[in-house]
This record gives structure tokens, sequence and C-alpha cells, in this order.
């Protein structure tokens, strides 16, 4: 069976993009016997490869091509953590644990949304005011 040290990867259409302070591309992950390669594991390489720290890659948009062997995704690697949590979105900093997951489900704060907005002009509080 394969292990890790089959894996190769690639980056293309590599670009730098000054104004969001972070570099980007098209990664290829090559992995033959092996089913998939995890994402922790590709910021690792990513960050090694770039000479980076892991905690500033991002990686998504991962598909497997048909047959296996071969994944294609894309990465972002950005020059600091700062500029990482000023411009990634909330659910790719949850994923990587840079950020903590909204409580409630979406039908709740959907809820709270439209008991609100009844109070429009009113002081907002938890229950409407008894005059």
């Amino acid at each position: 069976m394969a292990d890790a040290s089959t894996v190769t990867i690639r980056t293309r259409k590599f670009l730098t993009n000054r104004l969001l302070q972070r570099k980007q591309m098209v990664v290829d992950v090559i992995h033959p016997g092996l089913a998939n390669v995890s994402k922790d594991e590709l910021r690792t390489k990513i960050g090694k490869m770039y000479k980076s720290d892991k905690e500033v890659v991002s990686v998504f948009g991962f598909k497997t091509h048909f047959g296996g062997g071969k994944t294609t995704g894309f990465a972002l690697i950005y020059d600091t953590v700062e500029a990482l949590k000023k411009f990634e979105p909330k659910h790719r900093l949850v994923r990587i644990g840079l950020a903590e997951a909204p409580k409630g489900g979406r039908k709740q704060r959907k809820e709270k949304k439209n008991r609100e907005k009844k109070f429009r002009g009113v002081r907002k509080s938890k229950k409407p005011r008894k005059e």
C-alpha cells in the first residue's frame, strides 16, 4: 500500500495578490494508491514549499478526478495571520480553527432577527414593554 511519502504536490497559476496580502494558486495533488490527502497535511506541505507557517495557509475546493490518484484544489498563503483573519470568509476560519462557529441553528437566528424587526423604533429588549 502507498504511504504519504508518495504524495506529489504541484502548483500552477501562481499569483501574488498584494491588495489582499496573499499568494494564491491552483494545487494539483498526485496521490496514487491513496484515497485522498487531508487538508491539514496539505497545509503543512504547501507551507513548507513556500517557506511559510502552516497557520497562514488556507486550502479549499478540492475535487478528486475520476479514477482517483489526482486531486485539484485552491490554496491561499497570507502574509500574516491578521491578514488571514481579515480577508478569509468566516466558514473557512472555523474549519481551520481560528474562529468560533455561530451558536444556535439557522432557524433560531432567523426567528430572533424577525422578532427584533417587530420593535422598530423602540428600545430593543428581550420582551415587549407593558404600558
